[in-house]
C-alpha cells in the first residue's frame, strides 16, 4: 500500500488538491482495518462527499482502489515466485 505522501501526490496530479486529511483518515494507526474495509464504502464515502464534494469522495475510493491494486499485485508476485521457485526445485522449467 502506497505511503500517504504517495496518495497525496496522486491526489495532486489528479486534482490538484491534496486532500491529506482523507489520506490521514484512512491510514490512521489502530483504525487502518476498519477505515479500509469495502463493506463500508457507501458510508465513509457519503461522510467524504458531505465535506468535501463529490470529488472527495471519489479520492478516498481511490486511495482504497490504490491499496487493493498493491496488496493484491505483490501477492500476485510473491506467489509467481513461489511457482517458478517450486519448478525449479523439482527441476521442471516454466512456460
Amino acid at each position: 500500500m502506497p505511503p500517504i505522501d504517495k496518495h497525496i501526490k496522486i491526489s495532486m496530479e489528479r486534482t490538484g488538491k491534496e486532500y491529506r486529511d482523507i489520506h490521514e483518515w484512512i491510514d490512521a494507526e489502530g483504525h487502518k482495518s476498519e477505515r479500509h474495509d469495502v463493506t463500508k464504502i457507501l458510508e465513509f464515502g457519503k461522510m467524504f462527499e458531505e465535506k468535501h464534494g463529490e470529488e472527495g469522495a471519489r479520492e478516498y475510493i481511490q486511495h482504497i482502489h490504490d491499496d487493493l491494486n498493491g496488496k493484491f499485485g505483490h501477492l500476485l508476485e510473491d506467489m509467481e515466485k513461489m511457482v517458478k521457485d517450486t519448478l525449479a526445485y523439482f527441476g521442471a522449467k516454466q512456460s
